[in-house]
């Protein structure tokens, strides 16, 4: 497995969670703080907001920090000389052959 893909499996984990969190988040106050209504439970609706506050700043860093190494792990793999297209074209074009000259055989055309 190479290193691209380990950093697209990080990034697809880290965006579905991230997903999940946004999607907990409610702008009007709604979301899971209203739906917990005391302060007993899970340290309170302020403590809430402030965790899924933090998890959703913390989870987009890490996304960002997965884009730059995965873009960094490419190492040149896609330049031109690993190509196998290029390779199959130039290994199957065939050879061009010298041209022929027609010499002349010694017998003249007739003229009228």
């Amino acid at each position: 497995m190479s290193t691209f893909s380990i950093f697209l499996v990080l990034i697809t984990i880290v965006c579905f969670l991230l997903v999940v969190v946004i999607m907990v988040q409610n702008p009007k106050g709604g979301g899971l703080s209203s739906s917990i209504g005391g302060s007993q439970m899970m340290g309170g609706v302020q403590k809430t907001t402030d965790f899924l506050d933090k998890s959703t700043w913390t989870l987009a860093a890490i996304l960002i920090v997965l884009i730059i190494l995965s873009s960094l792990s490419f190492g040149g793999s896609l330049g031109d000389t690993n190509s196998k297209i290029i390779d199959n074209t130039q290994t199957s074009a065939p050879a061009k052959a010298a041209p022929v000259q027609n010499a002349p055989t010694g017998s003249a055309p007739e003229k009228k």
